[in-house]
C-alpha cells in the first residue's frame, strides 16, 4: 500500500470526488465518540444528504447517550467500510449539535419516523420534521484517510494470499489524505 497525500504529483482521479463516493456508497457510518468515563464508543449512523452547515449530517434523539458525549468532547472519528472491495475511510472531526428546525427540515426524510416513535396518542409531531426529539449532529472534518482500491477483486485476493504465504504487507490499493480544508473548498456532487 502506498500513502500520499492528496497535493502530491498528479492524481489518477479526485482524490475528494473518490472520498465522496467511497462514503456515499457505504451509507452508514460508525460515529466513534468519547464517554465522560474517558472510554470510546461507536454505534451505526446512517449518511444524511449533504448541506450546508457541517460536511457530514446524521440525526438522533435529543436523549440519546451520544448528545451527553459531544457535550463533554466534541472529538469524533467516522469510519467506513466497504465489504465487498476492502476499501475504507476514516474521518477525523469534530461535531455539533443542532436543533435547527429550518436545518432539520431540509434534511428531513420519512424514514426518519421509524425511529421517533409517537409516545403519546395527540402529538401528531412524532416522527415528522417537527418532532422536538429530533436533533441533528453536523461534523466538520478536520483531516480524512482512505484506502482506495483500483484492482480486480482476484487481483486483490491473491494480494492477500501472497501476503499470507510470504509474510509481507498485501500491496491492495493506495491510502490517501484529505484534509478538512480541501474537503470544503470542493461542493458536493
Amino acid at each position: 500500500m502506498t500513502d500520499q497525500n492528496s497535493s502530491d504529483s498528479e492524481p489518477k482521479t479526485d482524490p475528494i470526488a473518490k472520498l465522496r463516493q467511497l462514503i456515499d456508497d457505504v451509507e452508514i457510518a460508525m460515529l466513534v465518540t468519547r464517554r465522560p468515563d474517558g472510554n470510546m464508543v461507536s454505534r451505526p449512523m446512517a449518511n444524511q444528504v449533504a448541506a450546508a452547515g457541517a460536511d457530514f449530517w446524521f440525526v438522533t434523539s435529543s436523549d440519546s447517550d451520544k448528545i451527553d458525549e459531544l457535550r463533554t468532547d466534541p472529538h469524533v472519528n467516522l469510519t467506513y467500510y466497504k465489504e465487498k472491495t476492502r476499501e475504507w475511510v476514516s474521518v477525523a472531526g469534530t461535531a455539533e449539535i443542532s436543533q435547527d428546525r429550518a436545518k432539520i427540515r431540509e434534511l428531513y426524510r420519512p424514514d426518519w419516523k421509524m425511529w421517533f416513535a409517537q409516545e403519546h396518542p395527540e402529538d401528531s409531531r412524532a416522527g415528522t420534521s417537527e418532532d422536538p426529539r429530533i436533533v441533528l449532529i453536523g461534523v466538520r472534518a478536520t483531516s480524512a484517510r482512505y484506502l482506495t482500491i483500483d484492482k480486480p477483486r482476484p487481483v486483490v485476493l491473491f494480494e492477500v494470499v501472497k501476503g499470507l504465504v510470504t509474510g509481507k504487507m498485501p500491496d491492495l490499493g493506495e491510502i490517501r489524505t484529505v484534509s478538512g480544508e480541501a474537503l470544503r473548498s470542493e461542493p458536493p456532487a
